[in-house]
Order: C-alpha cells, then structure tokens, then sequence
C-alpha cells in the first residue's frame, strides 16, 4: 500500500515537516515519485513508528540513525552486532525529565542541575527535552545517601568530579586495550557475533574489577588513618565489618 506524505502522516502520527525533516537526516528512505507526487510505502510507516519508539527510549536522532543503518545492515547479513549490543544497553529502559528523577530520586533539581553542570550526568536530548536514564537515578540516590550521612555538598561533588575525570580516562584505555588486544584480533577470523559476546563477557568483570580495587583501597586507607590515631577498638570493629561484607557488582 502506498500513501501521499499528508495520508502517511495520519497513520504515523508524525507531522508532515518532521517526515520530511527526517527524510533530510536520513531516517527515512526517498519515496517513490510518479510525476511531482511522492509516494510512500509500508517500509516508511514501519521506520516511523520505530524512530517514535527509539526517541521515547531516550536516543538522540544522531544515534537512532546509526541504530537504523545497523539493523538495515543486519537485515542484510553484513550488520554490527557490538554496535547493536551497546544501543541495546540503552534501548527499552525508562528515561526521567529532570523534575521525574527529582522527584524519584528524593532530591531537589537545583542539585541534578549542578551535577549536570560539573558534568557528573549526561542526559540525552529528545526533542529538545533533557532525558535521563535509570543509571542517573541509582547515582542520586547513592549520592543522597552520601549526604545524608554528613558529608558537605561542595566536598562531594568536587571529590565526583575528580572521579569522574579519573574514570574516563580509565575507560578510554580499557576500550582502546579491548579494540587492540579482542576485537581487532578476533574479528578477522570469527563471526562479529563472537567478539560482541566477547565484550559482554568482559564488561562486567572489568567493572567487577574496578569496583573490588576501590572498595580494598578505601578500606586500606580508613585502616591506616584509624590506626594512625591509636583508635583500635574502632580499629578491630571496620576489620571485622569489612572481613564479613562482600562487595557485589551486579551488570543488567
């Protein structure tokens, strides 16, 4: 079945500009032209109800593109399955307003603005409107209860920061060690599938890894300034509290 831009419009919900606005990005394929009349088929129907589904999961257009080309690419046999296993950490989970992790979160805007301001969260654009992601949610709700235990704000964010930028540049050598050393060693001789199961595979032990080292070397360091100060019966009570706890990192 074919339909004019204005009939397609009416199927989709997707006003007529924004169709061809995402005819212009590239989301859409050209329609078919019989004379000055531009026709659409099912193929257009269907891309626009996943580009509907794609921004009300939070993605950017920039980043629904690349999701589409995969998936066409894939429908093809030649698709990018790591690409698609990234986008699927993202894809299908709940997104927040700002005021919505607010408010979920128990903790006022001003405060997710200054994290955005320093940094911390990097929320999604959709349609102009700040989305954030359920990761954003558990970070404030882990930072409300820093401060509720009386830890000063300012301290607090300053101390996030410098995490942050730490942890990026971590990161940033992790990737290049597992596009180095996994995935440009593996791709030539097994499926792309291999290497995308490969990386889901390793992501949790890495951050496993990352987060057991942090907690040890927190631990070590309260160790030494309580002994530090003669405090051993406070002394005995954290070894025995961090003999009995275990770290779990747990990977969705």
């Amino acid at each position: 079945m074919e339909y004019r831009v204005d009939e397609l419009a009416r199927r989709s919900g997707v006003r007529v500009d924004t169709i061809r606005f995402y005819q212009g990005r590239g989301l859409l394929p050209p329609p078919r032209r019989e004379g000055r009349v531009a026709l659409y088929g099912e193929v257009h129907l269907e891309r626009l109800h996943r580009i509907r589904a794609l921004l009300d999961d939070g993605l950017s257009l920039a980043l629904i593109r690349r999701v589409l080309d995969a998936e066409a690419r894939r429908a093809a046999g030649a698709g990018e399955p790591l690409l698609s296993a990234l986008v699927a950490e993202q894809v299908g989970r709940r997104t927040f307003t700002r005021s919505e992790l607010a408010t979920a979160a128990g903790i006022p805007e001003a405060l997710i603005a200054a994290a955005r301001s320093a940094g911390l969260v990097q929320p999604i654009q959709v349609g102009g409107e700040e989305r954030y992601g359920e990761a954003d949610l558990a970070m404030a709700r882990a930072g409300l209860e820093l401060l509720d235990a009386g830890i000063p704000l300012d301290a607090l964010l300053q101390l996030a920061i410098d995490h942050a930028r730490a942890t990026r540049e971590t990161a940033e050598r992790a990737i290049e060690l597992f596009d180095r050393h996994v995935r440009r060693r593996e791709q030539g001789g097994v499926a792309a599938e291999t290497v995308t199961e490969r990386f889901r595979q390793l992501l949790p032990l890495a951050t496993q890894l990352v987060a057991l080292y942090f907690q040890r070397t927190v631990v070590s360091c309260a160790l030494a300034r309580l002994e530090d100060a003669g405090e051993s019966s406070a002394l005995r009570e954290a070894i025995a509290a961090t003999e009995s706890s275990r770290l779990e990192v747990a990977w969705k």
